[in-house]
């Protein structure tokens, strides 16, 4: 077979005359040479392959001549083991022969006349071999029951030590208790004569009390004597110096208590801190409805792909609903908030906006007793599902007893909630309200723990049951994320519920305590009492006014008093408007900057690229002026060509000026002139020669230039989309420690929440012990005290015999 080169064309060589004669000698000569340089290519590559041929073939050739050796050596190791084994046969064959002569020699010399004999020995040496096993079966026997009563005899002997034993320590408790039932008979005995001396002690104390008795009942006579003859003075003087009576009505303009301004900004303060912590709760409320209803959207049934079942619809429809009911929670609150302000009264009574958010709480507590049947429905789906475990069936299970304990808790809060409302609308006794109240604010507390705890409670197994489905092979990017979403809406109705249960009970005793009593009266304070209360305030006002007149300098008490708190409040929307304004000013500095910043990217990318793709154009073109194209572009390219160089040739002969001819080609340019029988030959092919060689070194250089600058670029891209690659990476790395950064955040408020109660509980705890060692140290030292005073009484007693 012939190497690849013998199948190349056979190419005529052109010598310098051809070339001139033709007319287009440039493409001819870059033509000749560019098949050359392919054949030279093609020759090359098929004496590699040839040499890699030889080089192969050359090391089969080495191994088949080993494993030839090898195997010639395995047979003659063969055939000399062959050589072994035929003696072998050999020699046993003769051995044999040998043996079987023999055995035929010995048969034919004739029977013994010993076989009598024979016969009567094997008789007795069967009885003898039946006499040996029974008495080695009796030997047996014997050690076996030899052992037996030895065995019995250990056990009767430890059997008694263990009694000696037990009957030494029943002595032992005998002699112990005895000992200690004597020690105690004389310690009772020593009591006794102890609480004897003490009786009679106490007896001699007791008689010296009733004599104090009868002392103090003696004084309690006379005080009362006189405090009777005082009260007679009193109602006489009043009978006939006062000529009304400001208790004898149920309300009398005297009958007002005096505005307490403490209690007024303590209240605003509380209902302003509430106010804050109903809003995270509203927000986390309506995010979790709406993720619940994104869910049902997507779980068990994705509704892009196939409909969802028509419970589920409804329960969806309902869910879109949310907005309707929690949003007037916070829209009344706010109104409550702006009610309590530092010239109105605040109490249960006067407090007329607290009927509108019960009433909206209601509305809310009656929407999740609507959709309650849905939700545990929609459980009861989910575990009807294929891939649903028995751990998720359970989980959900939990989740419909725990969204039931929340409802309940929402029950109970709303009809907590409607009885403080009870009292704006209702008027009661002061002492029944009082009452009501500390219960109603006591039970609201324990109920708002309670409703922290089962969120809490709901938030665990909604994180458990999350974990459990990302278990399952079907479970989508979506639905992922929107299960992330509602764990978090869940994360943050936890932090919310309990810093309100937290903020309730650290002011319950201002919840319970009554800022407002009026003087002499059984009937709670009204909003007719509040009006009056109020409008002293303003004669108060107006009276200091009218005492400062005469001072034309001075402002008001009032329009100083709404000066005050304009400017308060001035001075502080100013300060935070503008803290606002300079964060915005920064921000919009800072967006400006990177606004520029990735403009002058975008332009600077606009200009590689628009470089870059001019380069590609230039490279592209001298890569095909360089390689010539394929043979119908330089066919089209050499007729192109020729037409030029007919339309210059008429153009010589017409212009007559003209010295010099100019010959145009892909590769370059070159001026002759027609008079060629001046130059000499050798010269003109050896400056063509030099022209169109320093052309092609040219072109070749710039040909390796592009092409390093396009691996550079190459390279450059591939490293800029493995950055790219890593940096999303990053991004989602960063990411989920962010979220997990929020979990653990999320989790240890929830820690310090619990360890400050389990401490609060704790110091309660050991406040009460305190107390109670406290009483018994007394206790204890008025013993010490009347023994003291016994012993000296003794004496005394034991001197004076």
């Amino acid at each position: 077979m012939l190497p690849a080169y013998h199948k190349l064309p056979c190419v005529p060589i052109l010598t310098t005359d051809d070339v001139l004669c033709c007319h287009v000698p440039c493409l001819n000569i870059f033509s000749v040479f560019s098949q050359l340089r392919a054949q030279n290519q093609v020759l090359k590559k098929a004496v590699v392959d040839e040499q890699a041929n030889s080089a192969s073939l050359k090391e089969q050739l080495k191994q088949r001549d080993q494993s030839l050796r090898k195997q010639e050596q395995e047979m003659d190791s063969l055939s000399f083991r062959n050589q072994q084994l035929a003696k072998r046969v050999e020699l046993l064959q003769e051995e044999l022969a040998a043996s079987e002569a023999k055995g035929k020699k010995g048969k034919t010399k004739g029977d013994s006349p010993s076989q009598h004999g024979l016969q009567t020995q094997s008789v007795f040496d069967e009885d003898l071999q039946k006499k040996i096993e029974e008495n080695e079966r009796l030997h047996i026997q014997f050690y076996e029951a030899d052992e037996k009563h030895r065995r019995q005899e250990a056990e009767l002997r430890a059997r008694l030590e263990e009694l000696e034993k037990d009957s030494e320590q029943h002595q032992g408790v005998v002699d112990g208790l005895t000992t200690k039932y004597m020690e105690t008979i004389e310690r009772l005995q020593g009591d006794k004569a102890r609480l004897e001396v003490k009786a009679q002690t106490l007896e001699r104390e007791a008689k010296e009390c009733r004599m104090r008795t009868e002392e103090c009942q003696q004084q309690l006579r006379r005080c009362q004597s006189e405090l009777n003859r005082q009260v007679k003075q009193s109602s006489s003087v009043i009978q006939e110096k006062v000529p009304f009576n400001d208790t004898s009505d149920d309300y009398n303009s005297l009958n007002v208590p005096p505005h307490n301004r403490r209690h007024q900004l303590k209240a605003r303060d509380v209902a302003g801190q509430a106010l804050s912590f109903l809003q995270d709760l509203v927000a986390a409320l309506l995010n979790f409805h709406s993720y619940t209803e994104q869910r049902v959207h997507i779980y068990p049934l994705d509704s892009s792909i196939e409909p969802i079942s028509p419970l589920n619809q409804k329960f969806s429809q309902y869910l879109h609903e949310n907005a309707a009911f929690v949003r007037p929670l916070e829209d009344s609150f706010l109104q409550l908030h702006q009610s309590i302000t530092e010239d109105t009264v605040t109490v249960l009574e006067t407090v007329v906006k607290l009927k509108s958010f019960a009433d909206n709480f209601s509305s809310y507590t009656h929407f999740l007793q609507k959709i309650l049947p849905y939700q545990l429905k929609s459980l009861e789906e989910e575990c009807e599902a294929t891939l649903c475990t028995a751990a998720l069936t359970a989980k959900n299970q939990e989740l419909q007893s725990d969204m039931k304990r929340v409802t309940s808790v929402f029950e109970k809060l709303q009809n907590y909630i409607n009885l403080l409302a009870l009292p704006s609308m209702l008027s009661f006794d002061s002492l029944c309200l009082k009452t009501l109240t500390s219960a109603v604010f006591t039970q609201l507390a324990a109920c708002l723990h309670s409703l922290h705890d089962a969120i809490k409670e709901m938030s665990k197994h909604y994180n458990q049951k999350a974990s459990l489905e990302q278990e399952l092979p079907t479970v989508t990017q979506k639905l992922c994320t929107t299960t992330e979403c509602l764990l978090g809406s869940l994360g943050s109705l936890t932090n919310s519920t309990g810093k309100i249960a937290t903020f309730f009970s650290n002011n319950l005793d201002f919840f319970t305590s009554s800022g407002y009593s009026p003087r002499g009266s059984t009937v709670a304070l009204n909003p007719l009492q509040a009006d009056s209360m109020l409008a002293n305030k303003k004669k108060a006002a107006a009276y200091i006014h009218a005492i400062k007149k005469p001072r034309p300098q001075s402002v008001p008490y009032r329009e100083a008093l709404s000066n005050r708190r304009i400017l308060t409040s001035s001075t502080e929307s100013r300060e935070g408007l503008t803290q606002q304004v300079q964060q915005s000013q920064e921000k919009i500095a800072r967006l400006e900057q990177e606004k520029e910043h990735w403009l002058l990217e975008a332009q600077l990318g606009k200009v590689r690229l628009e470089k870059e793709n001019q380069r590609i154009a230039d490279l592209e073109a001298q890569l095909a002026a360089a390689l010539g194209g394929s043979p119908n572009s330089q066919t089209a390219a050499a007729s192109t060509l020729s037409a030029q160089s007919h339309e210059e040739a008429g153009t010589e002969q017409k212009a007559a000026g003209k010295e010099t001819t100019l010959c145009t080609s892909l590769v370059g340019m070159l001026c002759t002139t027609p008079t060629v029988e001046h130059v000499n030959e050798e010269s003109r092919e050896q400056l063509i020669k030099t022209h169109y060689m320093a052309r092609v070194g040219e072109l070749t250089t710039q040909l390796q230039i592009s092409d390093s600058k396009a691996v550079h670029f190459h390279s450059e891209c591939r490293a800029l989309a493995k950055r790219l690659a890593i940096a999303e990476k990053s991004r989602e790395t960063l990411s989920e420690e962010v979220k997990l950064a929020n979990q653990n955040i999320t989790r240890l408020q929830d820690e310090l929440a619990t360890t400050k109660r389990s401490y609060e509980d704790q110091l309660s705890m050991m406040s009460d012990h305190l107390c109670s060692m406290n009483e018994t140290l007394s206790k204890q030292r008025e013993e010490i005290d009347t023994l003291k005073l016994g012993s000296k009484g003794n004496a005394k007693k034991n001197k004076s015999r």
